[in-house]
């Protein structure tokens, strides 16, 4: 009988091309973070920053890479992993499908425990090979998708889900409210069902892809709006890449 895999208890991974990678620093605070709130004995968490910093000398400088790090239990202590990964293929433009059931997510807000889960019910309601699913509450308030957070613009308005439903805290959903600031464009956090997005530019963005403008809507009658503030958006993206 083979040994049955550990559950993750805590993960982060980023897109790493040729040594370079965009806002590291945001993952690094994450995964301890995420760490700070699991860890009881400081021993533990200051491993965890150590096992890190570590993790990144290791890392190839040629190539493209999808490097995760990984918390998982050993008994009553907690062992650090490095999962090094070819990157997947990557696109710039994403159909989505909405789920017929809600959020399976147990602990939403901690990159990890919920992965195998997300990628289950993400094979089961993607509708179509590469889409993306978009998670819900009971009611129908869109919350992200399996793999990716989700923003949409009302006219020069950039809006994203409200503060207190249960969506991942994404580095490149950081990093894009940050360039918003810079650049004046007023932010609004609300709730939204699909019917509420016809017609609207959507992004599906996250650290592999960056921002991926939904064009298709599978299954529903609402229908993709135009790409209009993406390509700049796109391009600035990927020039933010930076020297491990």
């Amino acid at each position: 009988m083979p040994n049955p895999v550990p559950p993750l208890l805590v993960a982060d991974s980023f897109l790493l091309v040729d040594g370079r990678v965009r806002r590291l620093d945001l993952h690094r605070q994450r995964f301890l973070a995420s760490c700070q709130e699991l860890l009881s004995r400081p021993a533990s968490r200051a491993d965890a920053g150590v096992f890190w910093d570590v993790a990144m000398r290791s890392l190839p400088r040629h190539g493209e890479w999808f490097p995760r790090i990984e918390a998982v239990p050993d008994g009553d202590e907690v062992e650090f992993r490095l999962a090094l990964r070819p990157a997947p293929e990557r696109s710039a433009s994403v159909q989505a499908a909405l789920a017929a059931a809600p959020d399976p997510r147990v602990l939403p807000l901690r990159k990890g425990p919920d992965l195998n889960r997300l990628a289950a019910f993400r094979t089961r309601w993607a509708r179509a090979p590469g889409a993306e699913v978009l998670l819900r509450t009971a009611d129908g308030t869109l919350l992200e998708g399996t793999t990716a957070n989700l923003f949409w613009w009302r006219d020069e308005v950039l809006c994203m889900p409200a503060p207190e439903l249960p969506v991942l805290p994404g580095v490149t959903a950081a990093v894009l409210l940050q360039r918003a600031g810079e650049l004046g464009i007023p932010v609004r956090h609300c709730r939204v069902s699909i019917d509420e997005l016809d017609g609207r530019e959507a992004w599906l963005v996250n650290a592999l892809h960056g921002i991926r403008p939904v064009t298709r809507w599978l299954g529903t009658a609402t229908a993709a709006g135009s790409a209009v503030h993406a390509p700049a958006w796109q391009t600035w993206l990927e020039a933010q890449q930076e020297s491990l």
